[in-house]
This record gives structure tokens, C-alpha cells and sequence, in this order.
């Protein structure tokens, strides 16, 4: 193995054994997934790879009261831009944009 790994220029990286307390957090989370995948995909279950990312964005903008924010704050340190706020102008987009109030209005009066 070690003249393979020499030939093409590998490196060899050794991990841990199977360890149940390491793999807990993994195994909720795959459960989570999986029965928020259920909830979206058809009848025939073979579209599921064209709902995973619906379904990670779900995830990872949903409030968890654990920790009192979303997994993107936590990692993005802001909460996340949902698509709807970009179609209609929210308050937290008003304010991140500068818009005066007259402004927003009128944005949401063309929209409208």
C-alpha cells in the first residue's frame, strides 16, 4: 500500500474506530433529515434529491429553542436571507439597505 501511495502521490490519514457517544449528534441529525424528507417528497420517493436542499435550508433557518437561534446564526453570525425577503422588502432589509420609510413604501406600493 505504501508504494501506491508513493505513486500517486497520496497521503494516508488514519481515523477512529466506530465510537457511539462521537456518532450521536450525527445519527439525530440524519433522522431529522430523513423524516423532513419524508414530509416533501412524491409518492414514488425518487425525487428526494431534488428536495434536499429545500430541506437543509428548512433545517438550517429554523429556530431551535436549545440554543435560542437558528444553525446559520450560529455559524454565519446573521440570520439568513429568506427568498421572500428579497421579493418583498421586510423591515430587517429596509433598515440593512437604508431606505427612508417613503422609500420602502413606495417599493411595496410598486409591488403591490
Amino acid at each position: 500500500m505504501t508504494s501506491l501511495y508513493e505513486k500517486f502521490k497520496f497521503a494516508q490519514h488514519k481515523s477512529s474506530m466506530y465510537n457511539a457517544p462521537v456518532n450521536g449528534p450525527t445519527e439525530a441529525f440524519t433522522k431529522k433529515l430523513s423524516n423532513l424528507l419524508k414530509k416533501v417528497v412524491s409518492k414514488s420517493k425518487r425525487d428526494w434529491h431534488e428536495k434536499l436542499g429545500a430541506v437543509l435550508w428548512a433545517y438550517h433557518t429554523s429556530y431551535r429553542t436549545t440554543t435560542q437561534s437558528t444553525p446559520y446564526a450560529l455559524v454565519y453570525g446573521v440570520e439568513a436571507m429568506l427568498p421572500l425577503e428579497i421579493q418583498i422588502p421586510s423591515l430587517r432589509i429596509t433598515i440593512q439597505e437604508g431606505f427612508h420609510r417613503d422609500e420602502n413604501n413606495q417599493l411595496q406600493l410598486a409591488e403591490l
